[in-house]
């Protein structure tokens, strides 16, 4: 963790929770909500938040378990695995949501954010960031391999900001039927794009683990970038 890295507390409904900031070189930037994996705003999570804040954002991953397991920071096989499935099993979705949205509004009002603010997330974090897209007045979103987003289309027509997708050709969670679905939902607009990464499998992006790919990972960076340069200029 750099000295421009640091944990802040957010008020919500219940309580208080963590989230994690990371400020860009400059010291401002346009914003971007980090929806954890269900392992939790671990060391992986940590560092692309860390990545977007050296490319001008400033980032916050906001403890979406801090009502269950505050600060869990899990790894990805045996029993952490099995942990993060326990506690995205739990996770009380509206109460998760409303948090979520506490913690934009948190982003929005640090002085180092400035413009624009962008809700971007990881296989749970990613249905995560689709809810929030639907459900508030964010930006710009991106999801990276959602899993669920297929059996929530209908909140489609709620979501008026520039989305991005992410999915995996080979992913077992997501079959490309569900990925077709998605594409079909948004049907002509020009504000949403679906990308599909060949021949590989869910989670692609984290190079903790064993199904990163490096090119898919940095295809998929390049065009987060552009996507986020076009729809949330900096003021």
């Amino acid at each position: 963790m750099s000295a421009s890295d640091c944990w802040i507390d957010i008020a919500a409904e219940g309580g208080r929770f963590q989230a994690y900031l990371a400020t860009p070189p400059t010291g401002s930037g346009p914003g971007i909500l980090l929806i954890q994996e269900i392992f939790g705003v671990n060391a992986h999570i940590q560092a692309v938040a860390a990545q977007y804040a050296m490319d001008g954002y400033t980032v916050l991953a906001p403890d979406v378990f801090w009502r269950q397991r505050p600060g869990v920071q899990l790894g990805y096989d045996g029993q952490d695995f099995a942990r993060g499935i326990e506690l995205m099993q739990g996770l009380d979705f509206p109460c998760a949501l409303a948090d979520l949205t506490a913690a934009l509004a948190a982003l929005r009002e640090r002085p180092e954010c400035k413009g624009p603010a962008a809700v971007m997330g990881y296989c749970m974090g990613g249905r995560l960031s689709f809810h929030v897209a639907a459900q508030t007045d964010v930006d710009a979103a991106v999801c990276y391999y959602g899993g669920g987003i297929p059996s929530v289309l209908d909140l489609a027509p709620q979501i008026r900001a520039p989305i991005l997708f992410h999915f995996a050709e080979q992913d077992r969670f997501i079959p490309l039927e569900g990925v077709e679905a998605v594409r079909q939902a948004f049907g002509p607009r020009d504000n949403a794009m679906v990308e599909v990464y060949a021949g590989v499998d869910h989670g692609f992006n984290c190079w903790a683990r064993g199904s990163y790919d490096q090119t898919a990972a940095a295809l998929a960076r390049g065009r987060t970038l552009a996507f986020l340069a076009t729809n949330m200029p900096s003021s």
